[in-house]
């Protein structure tokens, strides 16, 4: 038995005599060899899946996050366009007044119902006072109420509890502007028969001391004359950005002459 495998061997080694065999045996065992094979090479190809995968899912929140980087860097540019052209516009409002002012930033608004008020960045420290007028680069916002070191409250013009001398800017007509406690105004106790129109510009007057005379305060909205009422009901809108702006500029307090220096002496 081992002489013939011997012989075979060296009769397959020079003549190929058995290459037959080796090429049935080879396709009958194919299927099989495929089905043991399988296994390995889908584990291999999952492999490979699951790593494009993690590598898409890692390449997508990397330009996710670029995206949102993005994102929030044009929001940040446009808001410090848009706060650099208020501050150019508070200086240049700053420019035209003739008594010094400071620029604020309004913190944020004192959350209350019942009134319109906000905190801003300048107080007792920087020589702000109670009684100070606040403008933004358009017209009247309200006046500071109460200071602290490091802070201010500033009431708004349309607090309820606000109410300031103004002219109506087309015929000379004085009247007192209140704020209604919703973001509106309206022009107190005129007449029925009062000349005053929708689209009129209400400056302030300045007789009450605190704002100087000139500065815009609001618009008539609409007005209701009902003759069984004893005045019209005038509404009216303001004209800065009270509920818009960041920025404001707090006059500095307004001198009045005392009477000794207004009288003569004979």
């Amino acid at each position: 038995m081992g002489s013939l495998s011997v012989i075979l061997l060296v009769a397959d080694l020079r003549f190929h005599t058995l290459e037959w065999v080796r090429t049935v045996v080879m396709t009958m065992t194919w299927p099989l060899r495929r089905a043991v094979h399988l296994p390995a090479e889908a584990g291999s190809e999952l492999s490979k899946n699951l790593t494009s995968l993690l590598s898409l899912q890692s390449e997508n929140k990397v330009l996710q996050q670029r995206q949102v980087a993005s994102a929030h860097l044009l929001l940040r540019q446009k808001h410090l366009e848009q706060e650099n052209r208020q501050l150019r516009a508070l200086l240049e409002m700053k420019e035209r007044q003739p008594v010094e002012g400071k620029i604020a930033e309004i913190l944020y608004s004192v959350r209350d119902s019942f009134s319109r008020r906000v905190i801003v960045s300048k107080g007792s420290q920087e020589g702000i006072v109670v009684g100070q007028s606040v403008v933004d680069d358009i017209g009247v916002i309200g006046q500071v109420t109460r200071v602290f070191p490091m802070a201010s409250e500033i009431t708004l013009l349309t607090d309820k509890e606000q109410a300031v001398p103004v002219q109506v800017e087309r015929n000379g007509l004085r009247a007192v502007l209140g704020g209604m406690g919703t973001g509106n105004l309206e022009l107190r106790f005129l007449a029925t028969n009062v000349d005053v129109q929708p689209g009129d510009i209400l400056m302030t007057s300045g007789l009450d001391g605190v704002y100087l005379p000139g500065l815009p305060a609001a618009k008539v909205e609409s007005i209701e004359r009902d003759n069984s009422s004893t005045f019209a009901r005038i509404r009216c809108i303001p004209l800065s950005g009270i509920e818009r702006h960041g920025l404001v500029l707090i006059l500095g307090i307004r001198q009045i002459p005392s009477l000794s220096t207004l009288t003569t002496t004979p």
